[in-house]
């Protein structure tokens, strides 16, 4: 069996996490403020009395300016880290099947858990016991972000994850009766630049699921409220990995 597979995932939401950053930037932004010299070919005391009255005082404006920016980047960063960033939807499809997804119904730890524990249900019902060592997870990017970040997020729930998802995340880059990375098969292990799923459906002719939403997007959406968009533009990515992978393969 194959199982198509992505999900979109959000920062941390656990308000330490926030506040930790903010404290390291602080660190950072006061080592930066008390570093502001003038440029080394100032010799004269006046001038340089000068430069640190008119000069300083714009570079500090400068950076203080850009610290609520940077502490944003930051934290928007954790959605890539599964120790601390949350899985907000899976997008999955079996086979033929239609693409379908589980979205958390808030963005609470609880409602993290439970749509973990619903996919691996969802895994159960549809994967039968002699299957499970014959499925192939599939998707861009998905041997060391997707599959990574699921098996950690579980590990952090204190909740096994499902044998198809356990086995494909120990996978090798080349077992690919575990799981078919797309990126990989295309530009080589360790890829990471110039391979989004977008830039590959185009280069093949094959149509693009980027829209309104793309990864960066993500947590914008959320935010806002729109979850169900995200939803489903995960599902979109779903088959647009799947139409990758048959024309990858020659079997399309």
């Amino acid at each position: 069996m194959n199982l198509y597979l992505d999900i979109e995932t959000i920062p941390a939401q656990r308000p330490d996490v926030l506040e930790e950053i903010r404290a390291s930037k602080q660190s950072e932004l006061d080592t930066a403020l008390a570093a502001i010299t003038p440029p080394g070919n100032y010799k004269k005391q006046e001038t340089i009395d000068e430069w640190m009255a008119t000069e300083a005082p714009k570079i500090a404006a400068k950076m203080r300016g850009a610290f609520d920016a940077e502490v944003d980047d930051a934290y928007r960063k954790t959605s890539f880290d599964g120790g601390f960033g949350q899985v907000c939807v899976i997008g999955y499809a079996l086979n033929d099947d239609e693409p379908h997804h589980i979205r958390a119904i808030d963005l609470t730890s609880i409602a993290e858990r439970d749509l973990l524990m619903a996919f691996s249900d969802f895994l159960s019902e549809s994967i039968p016991p002699s299957e499970v060592l014959s499925t192939t997870v599939i998707g861009h990017n998905v041997a060391a972000f997707d599959l990574r970040f699921l098996v950690q997020r579980h590990i952090v729930h204190g909740v096994r994850p499902h044998m198809v998802i356990a086995r494909a995340a120990q996978a090798k880059p080349w077992e690919q009766d575990r799981v078919y990375d797309t990126l990989i098969q295309w530009a080589g292990n360790g890829a990471k630049a110039g391979g989004s799923l977008d830039k590959l459906c185009r280069a093949l002719a094959i149509p693009s699921p980027k829209g309104a939403i793309d990864g960066s997007k993500v947590w914008d959406f959320v935010k806002a409220g729109e979850i169900e968009q995200v939803a489903e533009y995960c599902a979109k990515d779903v088959a647009a990995s799947r139409t990758l992978h048959r024309r990858m393969t020659f079997a399309a």
